[in-house]
């Protein structure tokens, strides 16, 4: 017979806490006096954490994607790699497309695409300028996310 797993009860049970109460589970989880009394904040970071701890934490290329995040959203990039998407083509390539009887080709380049001698910063926008109406600009144009073990 197999333990039922207590995380969820230790969960649910932080609902019923109060905020005194989730102060004192904060100090006992991380060793530290809690940063504030919202109790919305305490709920949430408690939960995280302790299935974090039982279950463990991000893998470490999403750690190292969120490091690349906080690298370009604070301007100090001071890792050699920046975060591009998988589904990028390499720079260079042209996209074609045909759409209402229109061939329209779009060039990749190093920080966008460009379409009828405009710069663009995605795809959705050019498709969107082509359509008319919104697309996700990868599915428009035929790109696809890589599937995990199929490198």
């Amino acid at each position: 017979m197999t333990k039922p797993d207590p995380i969820p009860a230790r969960l649910a049970a932080l609902k019923s806490m109060s905020v005194t109460q989730l102060k004192a589970e904060w100090q006992t989880i991380f060793a530290t006096a809690a940063p504030n009394n919202s109790r919305a904040f305490l709920e949430s970071r408690l939960a995280y954490r302790i299935q974090e701890l039982t279950y463990g934490g991000p893998d470490r290329e999403t750690r190292r994607m969120l490091e690349l995040l906080v690298d370009e959203v604070s301007g100090t990039l001071t890792r050699k790699s920046q975060i591009a998407d998988p589904r990028n083509p390499v720079v260079g390539t042209r996209l074609i497309r045909e759409w209402n009887g229109v061939e329209h080709t779009i060039t990749v380049l190093r920080d966008g695409f460009e379409w009828q001698g405009r710069p663009y910063k995605s795809l959705s926008a050019i498709a969107r300028a082509i359509t008319g109406t919104r697309w996700n600009g990868y599915r428009f144009f035929g790109l696809r996310e890589r599937k995990r073990g199929n490198d």
